[in-house]
C-alpha cells in the first residue's frame, strides 16, 4: 500500500511529465506492477476501516456551512457547536475543519520581461550513462531567453563549477550575446547562503564570471522555484520531449543529438504561452542582447597536489603524468571541461585530454623520457667502472674501440662478461695482445680467450716416484754360470 505523497509522484511523473510505467517506477524506486496499478486510479482511496460514529457527525453539514461563510478558525467553531450543543472536545473539530477547508492556492504575477532582459538558468538530472568502461550520472545544463523561450541545452556528467561556467560561455556564443541578467535558483555554484529576509551571499567566483560577460545576478526566493518557471518548464520540456524513450549507448552521442533536437524541434515549435515560434521572437531579442567580451575567462578549476613518487597527480579518481624529475613535487592542477593542465612554478608542464571515465591512467611519452635516460645514464657508467678494472691497460683499448668502432658499449658489455667466464687474468692478457696487434674489438678477444682455453700443454720433465715401498724392492743376482760353458767352446 503506497501513500498520498506516493499517489501524487507517480500521476506526476506519468500524466505531466509523460514517462512510462518504466521509467516512473525506475524515478521512484517502485515495480512496475505497483506504479501500473496506480497509474488507472483516478482518485486515491486508503484503505480504511468502516469509519466509527462520532459525536461531530450530527454537526458536520453545520461546519461546512460556516466555512464556507467565513474563513472562521477552528477555535470559533468550536465555540460555536458548543453553543449549539456539541459534547466533544476541540481536537476532533479543528482535525475535521483541517480537513473540509477550501484549500488556499497561492497567486502568482505573470511576469513578462522586455527583449534582452533576462535569462533563467537551472540544472536537470536523467539517469545515468555509459562513459567509457564506467557510468556516470547524466546532468544537463539548460538556459532559456525569458522573451523569445529559445533555449540552449548542454549535457555533461558533471556539476562542477568549469562545467557550469563552460555551459554559460556555450549558451552565449550560441545566443551571439549576453542577456542583462540572469535568474538561478540558490545553486551552490552560484549561491553560497540565504536566509529568508537577508540577501544571497553569492559565490565569489560566479560573482568575477558575472562581471566579466557582464550580466547581473538574481536569486529566486528560498523555495519560491516558480519565480524561474520558464526555465523549469525547460527541463520538463527536455525530459518529456528529448530524453523520454531515447537511447543512447555512449555519452559522447547526446549533444550532438540535443543540437539536432533543439534546431529541429524545441526552437521552432510554437510555444504554449506566446503562441509562437521561439526562434521568430529571437530575431527581434538577439539585436538586444549585450556584445560578447572579446577576452577569454579562465573558468578552471584549481588545486595544488604533490605529485606521486610515479610522476603522478590524482584528479576524481584518473591519474594524469608530470614530468618524471617533478616527482614528489608540489604542482598546480587547472581542470576545464575538455583538458586538464599542470604547472610548476607557474610554467606550463604538462597538457592532457581529460577523462571522465575511472581509474584511469593517462602518461604522456616525453614524460619518462628523463628517467629513462639517466638510468641509462646511470648503468653506462657503471659498464664503464667496471671495464677499466679488467686492465691497467683497458683506457688505451676503451680508446681503439671508440675510434674504429660506432657502438662501443656493445663491446664494452661482452668483454666485460668474457672475463666473468674465462677471469680477469686472461681477458687482461688478451687486452694487451690485443693493442700489440691494433685488434680492437670483444670478437678478438673472445676469439684469443678461446685458442687460449684450448692450447694442448706441452710435455714436462720426467719426475721420479719417492714412494718408500717401490724404493725397497729387493731384486735376486743374476745366474752368469749360463754364459761360462760358452765361452771356452770358442
Amino acid at each position: 500500500m503506497i501513500d498520498y505523497e506516493t499517489y501524487c509522484k507517480i500521476k506526476d511523473h506519468h500524466d505531466r511529465q509523460q514517462l512510462t510505467i518504466a521509467q516512473t517506477a525506475r524515478a521512484l524506486a517502485l515495480d512496475a506492477d505497483t506504479v501500473a496499478k496506480w497509474v488507472g486510479v483516478a482518485q486515491f482511496h486508503a484503505r480504511q476501516s468502516p469509519p466509527r460514529s462520532s459525536r461531530l457527525d450530527p454537526f458536520k453539514a453545520r461546519i461546512v456551512r460556516l466555512l464556507e461563510s467565513h474563513p472562521y478558525s477552528a477555535q470559533q467553531i468550536f465555540q460555536r457547536l458548543r453553543e449549539e450543543g456539541f459534547t466533544g472536545g476541540y481536537t476532533i473539530v479543528k482535525t475535521y475543519v483541517r480537513k473540509v477547508r477550501p484549500v488556499r492556492r497561492p497567486a502568482f504575477l505573470k511576469l513578462s520581461f522586455a527583449p534582452g532582459e533576462c535569462a533563467q538558468v537551472d540544472w536537470g538530472e536523467y539517469g545515468s550513462i555509459a562513459v567509457g568502461s564506467t557510468r556516470r550520472r547524466l546532468s544537463f545544463f539548460v538556459m532559456v531567453l525569458c522573451y523569445s523561450r529559445l533555449m540552449y541545452v548542454e549535457f555533461t556528467v558533471s556539476q562542477t563549477m568549469e562545467h557550469f561556467l563552460a555551459a554559460h560561455e556555450h549558451a552565449f556564443t550560441a545566443f551571439r550575446g549576453c542577456p542583462a541578467r540572469l535568474m538561478i535558483d540558490n545553486l551552490k555554484s552560484a549561491v553560497l547562503a540565504r536566509v529568508v529576509g537577508e540577501a544571497p551571499l553569492f559565490n565569489p567566483r560566479y560573482v568575477d564570471f558575472a562581471r566579466h560577460w557582464g550580466f547581473e545576478i538574481s536569486a529566486c526566493n528560498v523555495g519560491q522555484g516558480h519565480e524561474k518557471g520558464r526555465v523549469e518548464n525547460g527541463v520538463g520540456y527536455v525530459k518529456k520531449n528529448f530524453l523520454n524513450g531515447l537511447e543512447l549507448l555512449d555519452f559522447s552521442a547526446v549533444n550532438p543529438a540535443a543540437e539536432l533536437w533543439l534546431a529541429s524541434i524545441a526552437n521552432v515549435r510554437i510555444h504554449g504561452e506566446t503562441h509562437q515560434r521561439p526562434v521568430d521572437l529571437f530575431k527581434d531579442e538577439q539585436a538586444k542582447l549585450q556584445s560578447l567580451n572579446p577576452m577569454p575567462y579562465d573558468i578552471a578549476r584549481i588545486q595544488s597536489q604533490r605529485a606521486s613518487k610515479q610522476f603522478r597527480v590524482a584528479l576524481e579518481g584518473n591519474h594524469y603524468s608530470v614530468p618524471a624529475e617533478l616527482a614528489s613535487q608540489r604542482v598546480t592542477l587547472k581542470a576545464y571541461p575538455d583538458r586538464v593542465c599542470i604547472y610548476h612554478q607557474n610554467k606550463l608542464v604538462a597538457r592532457h585530454v581529460r577523462s571522465y571515465d575511472r581509474r584511469q591512467d593517462i602518461e604522456d611519452p616525453e614524460h619518462p623520457k628523463e628517467l629513462l635516460a639517466q638510468r641509462r645514464n646511470a648503468r653506462e657508467q657503471r659498464l664503464l667502472v667496471q671495464f677499466l678494472s679488467l686492465s691497467r691497460h683497458a683506457s688505451a683499448y676503451l680508446e681503439g674501440i671508440e675510434q674504429r668502432r660506432v657502438n662501443s658499449r656493445h663491446h664494452l658489455r661482452k668483454i666485460v662478461a668474457l672475463s666473468e667466464i674465462y677471469g680477469a687474468d686472461a681477458v687482461d692478457r688478451a687486452i694487451q695482445d690485443g693493442i700489440a696487434f691494433a685488434a680492437y674489438s670483444s670478437e678478438y678477444v673472445a676469439n684469443i680467450l678461446e685458442m687460449r682455453a684450448r692450447e694442448i700443454p706441452a710435455a714436462g720433465a720426467l719426475h721420479l716416484t719417492r714412494r718408500q715401498d717401490l724404493l725397497e724392492i729387493e731384486i735376486a743376482a743374476p745366474d752368469l754360470s749360463l754364459y761360462e760353458g760358452h765361452g771356452h767352446a770358442h
